[in-house]
């Protein structure tokens, strides 16, 4: 793919997933406007775990580490990937069909496992029963994207979160009175057939069905698979560790630590839509041989993800109450709410880093198709270090100190996935990524302090505006401090 292709794919990918995240606050804003933080939307964010944890296992990570490189791989061969989809959607279409039915059954299970504590267990059950179904409808979505991903197609895939959003805002629009939160969970399974629909005619166009079906011969093996299972899983394990700890706290906890973490997340995932795009390109670049090439590209894109994510790190330490105020201080959104969101936010900011990391170094593990349980490993130890903090300092200092977990826990599987990916898989250069790294933590400690400073200055004037003018000077002291600091990249990414 050369320089203007990804530019337009990463343009294109952006700009339509923007939009669906800006659904995806709204949609958030609705919950809090509806429901508060309260029992009832405790009880939805346990049933919500579910779709996350699928999204992450099937959309973001096995059908992408596994299928992309399989699909570039035969299309690089022959140009024809139809012989891959013969022989893997069969097989992934029956664990599909069964895990769903399993989850489907056992919803009262779940919800006793991942909070046993919540007062709400009834709702939280029903509300699973429905948000269950996305464990078939997004696993064939994850299959759909990886398959035009590989074919360099990214306007579908990148609607999968504009049209899942849609299907939540409009059952919690149309529903909300009648069925109260469980009209949010039925949203949810739509949303998770709207992302498959969405796909279906760019698939059939570009990717076509196989003459033949096959049950056998297929690289997707068990030995291949259960080291990316199980490293989404872990991944995902922070979530669990959350629910878990937070529903032995006064209710309303899962919720502050929801909102806040969807506030920070939002820089960290239009940071890694670029990685997205650029994923296919370093899964050709490993098949053919190409390790140099390889290497600059993991490198450009953690120079570019650092930018990103400190640039809006300072940003939300230093409007985090101004910001919350905004969006979700409405209906039943209280103004203690918001005081109790903003400081896990804050909280929350200082790991977002280590998240972003995660996401682009677990990538080139899986470029050609390894069997390597490194990131699992990695994983495991942040995850084990997430669920002692969180456990030991939930009961004194409440959610602030799952968010201090989460964050010290995926700083530390970050760091080891770095050097892993050093020492196993690509020569990338330690020294010159923590040293960016660095200048840029100097130039965005810079720009929260003239943020503080500023906010201190508006005290007095609407939130909106404080925040507004707060984002520009953040913004500007970050840049200039960058550039003093020896950091000119500023351009989208050297695609070469």
């Amino acid at each position: 793919m050369n320089t203007a292709t990804l530019t337009r794919a990463a343009v294109l990918t952006v700009g339509i997933s923007l939009t669906g995240t800006a659904l995806g606050l709204g949609r958030d804003l609705l919950l809090a406007r509806y429901f508060g933080a309260g029992g009832g939307t405790d009880a939805f964010l346990v049933a919500w775990t579910v779709p996350e944890t699928a999204y992450v296992l099937v959309v973001e990570g096995a059908m992408s580490l596994l299928m992309i490189p399989l699909f570039s791989a035969a299309l690089a061969h022959d140009g024809d990937a139809r012989t891959v989809v013969a022989t893997t959607l069969p097989r992934i279409t029956f664990v599909l069909v069964t895990v769903c039915a399993m989850a489907l059954a056992a919803a009262p299970l779940l919800v006793r496992v991942l909070a046993p504590g919540l007062a709400t267990h009834d709702v939280a059950v029903t509300c699973t029963r429905w948000t269950a179904l996305t464990v078939l409808t997004f696993g064939l979505a994850g299959y759909l994207s990886a398959a035009l991903r590989a074919h360099q197609v990214f306007g579908a895939p990148a609607a999968l979160t504009l049209v899942y959003n849609l299907g939540i805002v409009g059952s919690m629009v149309l529903l909300h009175h009648r069925a109260g939160v469980v009209g949010a969970a039925a949203g949810v399974a739509l949303g998770g057939l709207f992302m498959v629909l969405v796909q279906v005619p760019s698939y059939l166009r570009r990717v076509g069905l196989p003459r033949f079906w096959r049950l056998g011969g297929s690289a997707l093996t068990v030995g291949a698979v259960l080291p990316v299972i199980a490293y989404t899983l872990a991944r995902q394990g922070q979530v669990f560790v959350e629910r878990f700890v937070g529903s032995g706290l006064p209710p309303g906890t899962i919720s502050h630590l929801n909102y806040a973490q969807k506030i920070d997340q939002i820089p960290m995932l239009i940071a890694l839509l670029i990685c997205a795009v650029t994923f296919p390109a370093l899964a050709r670049d490993v098949a053919a041989g190409e390790v140099d090439q390889a290497r600059r590209r993991v490198e450009s894109d953690l120079r570019t993800v650092t930018a990103l994510i400190l640039v809006s790190v300072a940003f939300l330490i230093a409007y985090a109450p101004q910001v919350i105020a905004v969006l979700l201080q409405h209906g039943q959104f209280t103004a203690a709410d918001t005081a109790a969101t903003a400081t896990v936010t804050r909280v929350y900011a200082l790991g977002v880093l280590g998240h972003a990391f995660v996401g682009v170094l677990a990538r080139p593990f899986y470029t050609g198709g390894q069997r390597t349980w490194y990131p699992v490993a990695a994983m495991a130890a942040g995850l084990g270090l997430t669920a002692v903090l969180a456990a030991a300092g939930a009961p004194a200092l409440g959610a602030p100190a799952i968010a201090a977990a989460n964050g010290v826990g995926i700083t530390v599987t970050a760091l080891l996935l770095l050097i892993g990916v050093h020492r196993r898989v690509l020569p990338i250069s330690v020294h010159a990524i923590a040293g960016t790294a660095g200048r840029l933590v100097l130039a965005a400690a810079a720009a929260c302090a003239a943020g503080l400073l500023a906010a201190r200055l508006t005290t007095g004037l609407p939130s909106l505006v404080q925040a507004l003018a707060g984002g520009l000077v953040v913004l500007a002291v970050f840049a200039v401090a960058a550039r003093l600091a020896g950091f000119h990249e500023w351009r989208l990414r050297d695609a070469g």
